[in-house]
């Protein structure tokens, strides 16, 4: 392949370098997988209405979240086993955010520890919490305080685990288990077999070290077995106990998203969990209009973001920056740090060149007024049925 122009290039690039059974975790989403289809098809339901003799020859991509200004307006969001995609995932991405100025978020499910991801970059980063066991959730939560992560994100769309056939028909799992069929997918991988060797398999790290060392853990992470009972009275209790910042991951209903502010949330995060959790699930984008007139408070958004005219839509519907979780994981595991930076800066060209393309030169600008909804015309045909 010639030099990647476009966040596809290095989904192929990945697939090439990948196990199937890796790249199937990476890529796979729930049941049917139609909400991966969604996820990409809903951004081709609005189209762009530009305005015309402005001056775009300066343009601003800065973003501010809670009065602090970043350079982009995205970030790069919390992605579990990173480290088998690439040895130390977890840092490469954290370096990488560090060095374009913007937040990582760091997964429960990391291969590497908080505290090793927190000495890995001077960069700001958050944490993501899935609540398996209250105690475990409140250990994990001190040991993000204790690192200095400036955020915690709550995930609360994971109350039973998505059924992920790619991962079943696989026999995806950590640690991996050896058979015929797996011995040959690697050995047909050779240059990811090669990092396996020398770098060993990756473990759930946030439970190999500190307080909550537990085979149990790791296993019902793996499966995703959360605490399902986790409601409005214990989001409060968490809010109690987490002295920073705090979003709410997960949310899709502008009602959710208010309750959220009112229960003391600094902001929510809109996602379907890259549908990887409910097919059949609307897209973030679907709501994020109607969330954004619910709150005057922060709004990210996340799942399905491949393109930087992706980013300047979710922009226009009134998301305050949007969380890339893929895309920054093909470059990973296409070409390591060199892919992640190539790819961030993929995304910026594209939403400079998007912005300067329909008139507007800064995101500050944006806004729905720059946006038509487009609906296709089998969809109408349809609705006439």
């Amino acid at each position: 392949m010639t030099k990647p122009v476009k966040i596809e290039d290095y989904r192929v690039l990945a697939k090439r370098r990948l196990p199937k059974m890796v790249f199937d975790y990476l890529d796979g989403g729930a049941e049917d997988e139609t909400g991966l289809t969604h996820n990409r098809a809903v951004f081709g339901s609005w189209r762009f209405q530009p305005k015309r003799l402005t001056d775009v020859s300066k343009r601003d991509l800065s973003t501010t979240l809670w009065g602090q200004s970043y350079p982009l307006p995205f970030l790069i969001g919390p992605t579990g086993l990173n480290g088998l995609l690439r040895p130390q995932g977890d840092a490469i991405l954290a370096r990488c955010a560090a060095r374009e100025g913007v937040p990582f978020v760091l997964s429960t499910a990391s291969t590497q520890s908080i505290e090793e991801v927190s000495r890995s970059s001077d960069g700001e980063k958050w944490f993501q919490l899935y609540v398996m066991r209250r105690d475990l959730a409140l250990d994990l939560t001190r040991r993000a305080l204790a690192a200095d992560y400036t955020t915690l994100v709550l995930t609360v769309d994971v109350p039973v685990n998505g059924w992920r056939e790619r991962d079943m028909r696989n026999g995806f799992g950590l640690p991996m288990r050896y058979t015929a069929k797996t011995l040959l997918d690697g050995a047909t991988h050779p240059r990811w077999s090669l990092d396996l060797l020398r770098n060993g398999m990756p473990q759930l790290a946030n439970f190999v070290s500190g307080r909550a060392v537990s085979s149990e853990a790791q296993a019902a992470l793996m499966r995703r077995e959360m605490d399902a009972s986790f409601d409005w009275e214990a989001l409060a209790q968490l809010r109690a106990v987490w002295p920073k910042r705090l979003l709410v991951k997960g949310v899709l209903s502008p009602e959710d998203a208010a309750r959220c502010i009112a229960e003391g949330a600094d902001g929510v995060i809109l996602s379907n969990h890259g549908a990887r959790q409910l097919d059949g699930c609307l897209s973030p984008m679907e709501t994020l209009k109607g969330v954004r007139n619910a709150t005057l408070e922060t709004v990210l958004v996340d799942s399905g973001f491949r393109r930087g005219s992706d980013v300047v839509k979710a922009l226009c519907l009134g998301a305050n920056a949007v969380l890339l979780g893929r895309a920054t994981l093909f470059g990973l595991a296409a070409a390591g740090e060199q892919g992640v930076l190539d790819v961030i800066s993929l995304v910026r060209q594209e939403i400079d060149r998007t912005l300067a393309l329909i008139g507007v030169s800064s995101v500050a600008d944006l806004s729905s007024e720059l946006l038509v909804r487009h609906i296709h015309e089998e969809a109408l045909q349809h609705d006439a049925v």
